[in-house]
């Protein structure tokens, strides 16, 4: 009798050629519908955006003219990229763009692998401790293991990036300060971006980070036409590559329409505001509002192989500084109009439960 063979048509799931796909790269993560995510640097804003930013997409960061926060989003966003050691390039209107280099904040070090050292006197003593371990660690599973660093570090913001990290990557540095036009630097982006190309079998991301595209120090930055093909021309090349561009522009130095026109041409779009120091009625409407250093709002998220549009919980985020250190975001949690301090009622997520005064909720 005849071996039965394996009934195959054209709608059959081919999984031999999902086996043979090739190991996942480190500093990436697969997404839904064939989507690669690249880690932003900071973990809470891969959480917001899905995973992180699509390899392959642009990404837009609109300046607060009052403070520098958007230097936060783009120093972890290069640090990450060294501590994976994906190829970068840098450009912005500063002299010697190489000095902003030394800003880069240092991957802060587990707890795990400072106790490590003391792990073998305390080993046989605790042995029994020691095995539940993995069930406090189940939540981590993007950390550090058998020497392979995370998908997204915590960055030290008081710690410059260690020499190591520099040696061996490719890293170029461009001043856009006395260029009159944006073609030469466009040739360099093409020729970086030729590097990563999207059709071969060997994934590994690069990274774009482009400082305050219209800085008036830049001769070019009256020419808004020249800068917005600059922009297509980008995400068209990007789009074709496993690369990821991040431009910071201050909207207050342009055009409305300028400006609107840089915004659509953005694949995942953000925008960063200071907080004033003393302000008393905002202070009272949120809670936590003494640590805050600025709000970060989510304008639209990169959607790549699909049409269904992303919906998130929530736009605008709180920017703190977690012990002075590392950058978190929180959803914004309006402050009991009580003034006690139990949890405010836009973190209960529902209008239905009871308040903690057993009155009935007034719309």
């Amino acid at each position: 009798m005849a071996a039965n063979k394996p009934r195959t048509t054209s709608f059959s799931r081919n999984f031999s050629a999902a086996s043979s796909t090739a190991p996942q790269a480190p500093g990436l993560k697969h997404g839904p519908n064939g989507t690669m995510f690249l880690s932003s640097g900071i973990p809470d804003l891969d959480k917001i955006l899905g995973g992180g930013f699509a390899l392959g997409s642009l990404v837009m960061v609109m300046e607060d003219p009052e403070a520098p926060h958007h230097m936060l989003l783009l120093r972890n966003f290069m640090s990450q990229g060294l501590v994976h050691h994906q190829p970068l390039i840098y450009a912005s209107s500063a002299k010697d763009p190489r000095g902003f280099l030394g800003t880069l904040p240092n991957p802060m070090v587990p707890k795990d692998d400072k106790s490590r050292v003391h792990e073998t006197e305390q080993e046989k003593g605790l042995r029994i401790a020691w095995q539940y371990k993995k069930y406090f660690g189940e939540h981590n599973s993007e950390s550090q293991r058998d020497g392979k660093s995370e998908y997204c570090s915590d960055f030290d913001l008081r710690k410059p990036l260690e020499r190591h990290f520099f040696s061996g990557q490719r890293i170029d540095c461009v001043s856009l300060k006395e260029s009159a036009d944006l073609a030469t630097f466009q040739e360099n982006c093409s020729s970086f971006l030729s590097q990563t190309p999207r059709d071969t079998g060997n994934i590994a991301g690069g990274r774009i980070a482009i400082q305050s595209l219209c800085s008036p120090q830049c001769e070019f930055s009256n020419k808004d036409w020249e800068m917005l093909s600059f922009v297509r021309s980008l995400k068209s090349l990007v789009r074709l590559s496993n690369a990821v561009a991040v431009i910071t522009f201050a909207p207050s130095l342009v055009s409305t329409a300028f400006s609107k026109r840089l915004q659509h041409l953005a694949d995942t779009l953000v925008s960063v505001k200071a907080i004033p120091d003393e302000d008393k009625e905002l202070a009272k409407l949120l809670t936590g509002y003494q640590d805050m250093v600025g709000l970060l709002s989510v304008h639209k998220v990169a959607r790549i192989n699909t049409q269904v549009p992303a919906i998130l919980e929530a736009t605008t985020f709180s920017m703190k500084l977690q012990k002075r250190r590392s950058l978190i975001l929180e959803c914004l949690n309006q402050a009991p109009v009580d003034g006690s301090n139990g949890t405010s009622y836009a973190s209960s997520g529902s209008c239905s439960g009871s308040s903690k005064t057993g009155g009935a909720l007034d719309f």
